[in-house]
């Protein structure tokens, strides 16, 4: 009896974490139509339409970016909602601070672009929000881009509030 119990079991424990770790893993399709394999803990898609979409607003000045698929933006997309100070940075950009630094691993670099990038900068772990054009610069990454209010960026002042923008 002992010699079927014990190998009976080995197979129903080797059964369950084979069966947990299929819950946590999922199939997407990436950019160029092929399947990728994304664990259950990174996988932060919101809308039926796999977008990540968040509102910044101070109260008078509200700007909607959709974030890349990038695992800063990720980072940063599992910090909302998220209250803060926005800063004036040079003659073209706001920044404020995550609650902790993101991760760039898989995050390209923000190259030269315009109005409503939002992008981290690495260096000094915040991130950016450009309202006029810009330069690349080591340490950049591009999170996403405005979709509504670009233009009102530049007039975000005090406290700013970070959510997700969550689909219906």
């Amino acid at each position: 009896m002992k010699k079927i119990v014990i190998p009976v079991i080995i197979v129903v424990i080797v059964a369950i974490g084979i069966m947990i770790c299929m819950q946590n893993t999922s199939r997407e399709t990436n950019n160029s139509g092929e399947n990728i394999t994304v664990s259950g803990e990174n996988k932060d898609r919101e809308s039926e339409a796999g977008l990540m979409r968040i509102s910044v607003s101070d109260g008078n000045n509200t700007i909607i970016y959709e974030l890349n698929d990038s695992t800063a933006a990720s980072n940063l997309y599992r910090q909302l909602p998220l209250t803060t100070e926005v800063e004036n940075f040079s003659s073209n950009e706001k920044i404020f601070y995550p609650s902790s630094d993101l991760n760039t691993d898989d995050t390209e670099l923000a190259t030269k672009g315009d109005r409503g990038v939002l992008a981290y900068y690495a260096p000094w772990a915040d991130v950016v929000m450009f309202y006029d054009t810009f330069s690349s610069a080591n340490g950049l990454y591009e999170l996403g881009r405005a979709i509504e209010g670009s233009n009102q960026i530049e007039n975000l002042s005090g406290k700013i509030t970070i959510e997700k923008i969550r689909s219906e």
